[in-house]
């Protein structure tokens, strides 16, 4: 199907078609929508590079990542781009995505910015003190962080969940059962949301007036063998924690495979508590027993993240967004009152 087909078929003119597929703003937003659900649903794809020099814009979007084989295959990273491709695709924009290689990250924006490849990108991973801020706000290329860094939170645009709220909760969840040795098996402290998930969990044991136990504690890959490993190793701990905070459903596997090992029960023996970023092959419902979880659907951050940042594009000079959601936490089987 070329242009002039779809606009016969929209019953619209080929200059209204292409304008509303290149994302033109006089062209009313329900008519945008319209012209590009069709398009979609009809298979239409217009000339790359013809919309390119029409419109200025490559219609993509970047997401660099290191080449780092973790974090390609992160079935964490793998959801949340799925639910931006959603938005992208049905305004007519690509994702490109560049992993690593001899190019440095700060090398690939530089290159992003001076040759227009893409039209905006997505900051992932925020650290405290991250550099890529600065750059992108000298390269003026248009830009939003998933999660947050540093202390100026007003001067750049961002969605986060409020990790450190979900911990707190959380933390203070086992408090009330009366635990009051309680391990946290965390992300990267290096990486901001693992930051302020620790900050949490340290709040509500100041709160109860409970001491902080670094040997209780593990930092680092969320995965399954951590998981595992670290559990083991706080359990046999002669003073052991009787609840468990864990920040990936992706480590809780290998946590409940060593609390088994070690012939004890979760949710009587242990309580255990994880974030859950709604997977769908991770259910913590389908656990023996269901597991207590604080939640946020990361898809649905993929899809809003898409959605704030095409709106960045289209007006560069509005507000900056900022975003904080909220995290339920979904109490189950796995929390219970502190053994004696």
């Amino acid at each position: 199907m070329n242009l002039k087909e779809l606009a016969h078929h929209l019953n619209l003119s080929q200059t209204t078609v292409s304008r509303a597929l290149n994302g033109y703003p006089e062209v009313g937003k329900a008519t945008r929508r319209r012209v590009a659900d069709e398009a979609n649903r009809l298979g239409y794809r217009p000339n790359a590079h013809a919309r390119r020099l029409a419109t200025g814009r490559a219609h993509a979007i970047g997401y660099v990542f290191p080449s780092d084989r973790t974090v390609m295959i992160d079935p964490l990273f793998s959801d949340f781009v799925a639910g931006a491709a959603d938005v992208y695709t049905s305004q007519g924009f690509e994702t490109l995505l560049h992993a690593g290689g001899q190019e440095d990250e700060m090398s690939v924006y530089r290159r992003y910015a001076e040759g227009g490849a893409v039209d905006g990108v997505v900051v992932q991973a925020s650290h405290v003190d991250d550099p890529r801020i600065a750059l992108l706000n000298e390269l003026k290329l248009p830009y939003i962080v998933h999660g947050r860094t540093g202390d100026a939170e007003n001067t750049y645009p961002w969605l986060d969940i409020d990790n450190c709220g979900a911990f707190q909760k959380a933390t203070k969840l086992l408090t009330d059962f009366g635990h009051k040795r309680i391990g946290l098996l965390n992300g990267l402290e290096t990486i901001t949301f693992a930051l302020h998930r620790r900050q949490g969990y340290e709040n509500a044991l100041r709160e109860k007036g409970l001491a902080i136990d670094e040997s209780i504690r593990f930092s680092g890959l969320m995965t399954e063998e951590n998981g595992y490993r670290h559990t083991k190793r706080i359990l046999q701990q002669p003073n052991a924690p009787t609840a468990l905070l864990l920040s990936s459903m992706l480590m809780v596997w290998g946590a409940m495979r060593a609390v088994n090992e070690l012939g004890l029960v979760v949710g009587k023996d242990v309580s255990m508590i994880a974030h859950d970023d709604g997977l769908p092959f991770l259910s913590a419902d389908g656990l023996v027993p269901a597991l207590t979880t604080t939640s946020s659907s990361i898809r649905a951050a993929g899809s809003r993240v898409a959605e704030l940042l095409l709106e960045r594009i289209e007006n560069p000079e509005g507000e900056v967004p900022h975003e904080l959601w909220n995290v339920d936490l979904i109490v189950r089987g796995s929390t219970g009152q502190a053994p004696r």
